[in-house]
């Protein structure tokens, strides 16, 4: 397996295959978004999460996957301190606004960031027509934001730091996209940094939720949330893992702009599991944020 995605790097084929990664992390990314935001606190539900994928990951990292290379050791440390920064932020985010607005705030902040990012990191370059599916793509997102804060009931009170805290909280999005990007090139085993990075990565925030936990008065059931956390380790695996590798295999910018569609997703699942109403405005800038995607992909 490894030696095939090594040598489908640069490729049509990588290409094809990045695609593909890429949606399939968009569409895992706004389940995983929902189960942060869903039934328990954020933070009970990001720790759980975290504990499950490094416990699930440390096996493969210390016994499947070749060990790092020395020079790996200074990127971890510089992923690690960037995601805990950002799981933070979208806690705090997610306790401070509803999930519809504070998701596609974050999400579209996120891609542009990281398409210069990519430019001045790795020298990749957008066409004219890819920069206009990028504008289109995010007039979706962050239309579809306004559509949602204009008819927003419940968290209005906190509406303002809820989006200051999404619009850093999509700064980071970009940090570590292009970071991890960085990082998951610089090995030459691309599963070392997927094993290592989710071990490594899981390591503070249960601690965080434990004491969270311990110090709320009406704390919920461990067992239900602990099931919360095992599924959201499953698809933190498949989602994170499908866009760095994408983002090894193609182009960082691509990649990153292609994830962005987890909004449309994100969309559909806050209407039928999280209740929220949903129109013929919110349908349209919905797939105004698809046809961006579309846009960026065929322009290239």
């Amino acid at each position: 397996m490894t030696d095939w995605l090594l040598s489908i790097e640069g490729t049509e084929t990588g290409h094809t295959v990045a695609l593909f990664l890429a949606i399939m992390a968009a569409i895992l990314h706004a389940v995983f978004g929902a189960l942060q935001k869903g039934r328990h606190d954020p933070w009970l539900t990001r720790g759980a999460i975290d504990f499950s994928y490094c416990i699930m990951a440390a096996p493969f990292a210390l016994f499947v996957v070749p060990w790092p290379e020395p020079h790996m050791w200074a990127i971890f440390f510089g992923a690690f301190v960037i995601h805990i920064i950002y799981k933070c932020l979208q806690a705090w985010a997610y306790t401070k606004g509803a999930y519809t607005v504070v998701y596609p705030v974050v999400r579209g902040t996120g891609p542009l960031f990281a398409v210069i990012g990519a430019y001045l990191i790795f020298e990749e370059r957008f066409t004219g027509v890819q920069w206009l599916g990028v504008g289109v793509l995010l007039a979706g997102i962050f239309g579809l934001a306004l559509y949602n804060m204009r008819n927003l009931v419940a968290e209005r009170d906190t509406l303002n730091a809820a989006l200051g805290i999404a619009v850093l909280t999509g700064l980071f999005v970009a940090l570590y996209t292009t970071f991890d990007a960085y990082g998951i090139r610089a090995t030459q085993n691309p599963f070392t940094f997927l094993a290592w990075f989710f071990m490594i990565d899981g390591l503070v925030m249960p601690f965080i939720a434990v004491r969270r936990w311990r110090r709320m008065p009406d704390a919920p059931a461990l067992w239900p949330l602990m099931t919360r956390g095992f599924a959201g380790g499953i698809i933190a695996f498949l989602s994170f893992g499908a866009i760095m590798m994408a983002t090894r295999l193609d182009k960082v910018g691509e990649a990153a702009v292609l994830r962005e569609t987890s909004t449309v997703f994100a969309a559909v699942i806050g209407v039928v599991f999280l209740k929220e109403t949903v129109g013929p405005r919110r349908v349209a800038l919905m797939a105004l944020i698809a046809l961006g995607a579309v846009i960026v992909e065929m322009g290239g």
